[in-house]
């Protein structure tokens, strides 16, 4: 072999040397590179979990108050951030919260039952759960539900609560029929229940009966077989209102005036009542408790007129008669784990099912115009029978 190919020989293996010593210097560089890359991978991954757990938040507004007084004045609409859940939480998107004259009360700073202020007021609504913190087991996402008690601050568009705090309520009840389930409908019950061991034939005898709770009174008493004598305020249109009560079940529409000198019970077409449901007090109430029967009783359990009760010193000493109260919130604190709480709601509940109840007259109102529906319930106190409801969606 001549001197010049043994030269062209060296120079090729130099040159496959030479890329040799480059591909093993990319695969030490490569090895180097992927421990570094990983734990950086790592680290960003973990990273960013912690900040999906303590960061991540939803945008949420509230009606709120920081002091007592007129309710239309003293609200205002706040937005706050809210966490995920904790491990005993679960977060309600609200979707619809009824207006009852306890919430007002509660603004103008006339109710017992009071949270600590700054606070968001609402004690009733329907609410769907859209997380669910790692402990609990009772509720999923997806399940609608209800406040467990008072002063919950249903007026808003999501909160976090202790899943104990709220109730899952049955899927077949529609919105509106859940939004109003806690309050009125039992306290109907409760009253027809509790206070007078009653039987099919015996009369109630109610004043409010075009209220929300007393259309409900009607219809458990038509239900039940109890006859209903219903007391509402005098008029223009009185008689398209008599034809909507009986429609619901009642026995017999009497305005204020009619009380005073009906024969109804005296004439033996209906027995003298046993139990009266009293929510407006004052002269109305003294009115209605005339006509009670010997050992009656009557309920207190609103006082709309804002006049006191006088109660004659004959009707304790020569008709025996009974003078109690009502609050459904004490009712509930007292039982909230009671069987007689579940066997309510279940019963209420199927009833609606069946169309055998229905909800009161109400209109919907879109949370952006709460002035108008807190307006219309202070000035109204719930005397026209129509529910105002705060469509939580609508902002």
């Amino acid at each position: 072999m001549s001197l010049q190919s043994r030269e062209r020989g060296r120079g090729v293996a130099r040159y496959y040397q030479s890329i040799e010593s480059c591909v093993n210097d990319m695969v030490t560089f490569t090895k180097q590179l992927i421990v570094p890359l990983s734990w950086f991978a790592k680290i960003t991954l973990t990273n960013t979990r912690q900040l999906s757990a303590t960061m991540a938040t939803d945008c949420v507004k509230s009606l709120m108050y920081k002091d007592y007084g007129d309710p239309v004045s003293i609200l205002e609409v706040t937005t706050q951030t809210i966490d995920r859940p904790a491990s005993d939480e679960v977060s309600v998107k609200w979707l619809l919260s009824p207006i009852n004259p306890a919430d007002i009360n509660t603004l103008q700073g006339k109710y017992p039952s009071r949270p600590p202020l700054p606070a968001v007021p609402g004690n009733e609504g329907v609410g769907e759960v859209v997380a669910v913190g790692s402990d609990v087991k009772n509720l999923c996402v997806g399940d609608r539900i209800v406040p467990n008690g008072p002063n919950l601050g249903t007026w808003r568009t999501q909160a976090n609560y202790n899943f104990k705090d709220v109730s899952k309520v049955p899927s077949h009840l529609s919105l509106i029929e859940a939004s109003m389930l806690n309050v009125n409908p039992c306290t109907a019950y409760r009253m027809l229940k509790d206070f007078v061991p009653l039987k099919p034939g015996d009369t109630v005898i109610q004043n409010g009966g075009n209220s929300a709770v007393g259309q409900l009174v009607i219809q458990l008493c038509k239900l039940w077989n109890y006859k209903s004598v219903n007391i509402v305020r005098n008029r223009p249109e009185i008689q398209e209102l008599k034809a909507q009560l009986t429609a619901l079940g009642a026995d017999e529409i009497l305005t204020e005036g009619e009380l005073r000198t009906t024969q109804l019970f005296k004439s033996g077409k209906l027995p003298a009542p046993k139990l009266a449901l009293n929510c407006i007090a004052g002269q109305n109430a003294l009115d209605v408790s005339r006509h009670l029967a010997h050992s009656g009783v009557m309920v207190t359990y609103g006082g709309m007129s804002r006049e006191p009760m006088t109660i004659p010193v004959a009707s304790l000493i020569f008709k025996d008669l009974s003078f109690r109260g009502f609050w459904m919130t004490a009712w509930t604190k007292a039982n909230m784990e009671s069987e007689e709480r579940t066997v309510m709601f279940d019963e209420l509940a199927n009833y609606f099912k069946e169309k055998k109840l229905q909800t009161p007259a109400y209109k919907l109102v879109p949370f952006d115009e709460y002035q108008e529906a807190i307006s219309c319930a202070v000035n109204f106190g719930g005397r026209t029978g129509l529910k105002y409801i705060l469509d939580m969606t609508k902002f």
